[in-house]
């Protein structure tokens, strides 16, 4: 992985939730090195409305994808209610 990749989240964590980011959104890699074994990852919104988050996750949790689809991250937000 590198940095401006976009990715999806593979794994729902407590670290992750607490912060309104759940399994199966995708966000890209905004920062050029990992540490600890982390990224850190911004999850958008579609248009204007503000992010989910951005915040470091690991990258055993992360998969690349072709694209992003911030309508899926809408989805899925919309689902837990946050």
């Amino acid at each position: 992985m590198k940095y401006m990749d976009t990715v999806e989240l593979i794994a729902e964590r407590d670290t992750y939730t607490k912060e309104g980011v759940h399994k199966g959104m995708q966000g890209w890699i905004c920062n050029e090195e990992k540490i600890n074994n982390s990224w850190l990852v911004n999850f958008p919104q579609c248009g204007e409305k503000e992010d989910i988050a951005t915040l470091g996750v690991k990258e055993k949790d992360l998969k690349i994808v072709p694209s992003m689809n911030a309508i899926i991250n809408e989805q899925i937000k919309e689902q837990f209610g946050d």
